[in-house]
């Protein structure tokens, strides 16, 4: 089970936003954070502090990605040629867990990683059980034939809380995706603001 699968609705809650969109985040009942202290965490932040807050939101929403392995992906962002933001979310986008929840196979992102994780997933053939395995336009992302009658599965191809994006074409009979292409940060269907760019910020200082 992903290591945040229990407490993820904590990230909603201390980022003061339901970040997934999803109508059961407390956040749509209780708009500050967790704690006894929660309600007081109303002041102020600091420039610092806004890019912190923007960067936790950014690895929350993927998963609560581990610090260390998305200081790497910020790393080759900023190595690529081009806007270092775009690169950015075009690099979390790429990345398998990502793609199976975009393609509404599984309902969440965490459960995107685990489903990944236990061997329910093959890119262009080939079992991957790697939820940061890193997909290229035109691969072919498949549910295993065994996995797709899963009851997991089959609730999340009819929820209707968010679409499946344009850059990923995904057919629910065969419960099959390819990944289009690559997105730009308007084409990724936050339900919040996300700003990469103080991301940048943030790991520039």
């Amino acid at each position: 089970m992903s290591k945040r699968e229990s407490s993820k609705y904590k990230i909603d809650r201390r980022m003061g936003e339901n970040i997934w969109g999803r109508p059961k985040s407390p956040v749509n009942r209780r708009e500050y954070g967790p704690g006894q202290h929660g309600q007081r965490r109303k002041s102020k932040l600091s420039d610092f502090g806004v890019q912190l807050r923007a960067k936790q939101k950014l690895k929350g929403y993927y998963g609560d990605i581990r610090e260390k392995q998305f200081r790497a992906i910020f790393a080759e962002a900023s190595r690529r040629k081009g806007d270092t933001p775009e690169n950015l979310i075009g690099l979390l986008e790429s990345r398998l867990d990502a793609i199976v929840y975009r393609a509404k196979f599984v309902p969440t992102v965490f459960a995107a990683r685990q489903f990944v994780n236990h061997g329910h997933v093959k890119v262009n053939g080939v079992r991957v059980n790697i939820g940061s395995y890193r997909c290229k336009p035109g691969d072919v992302i498949e549910v295993k034939d065994k996995s797709k009658q899963l009851v997991s599965v089959l609730e999340s191809v009819q929820l209707a809380e968010r679409d499946v994006p344009d850059y990923i074409e995904a057919d629910h009979n065969k419960m099959v995706a390819t990944f289009v292409r690559v997105p730009a940060l308007p084409d990724v269907p936050y339900p919040v603001i996300m700003e990469p760019h103080l991301v940048v910020e943030f790991y520039s200082r």
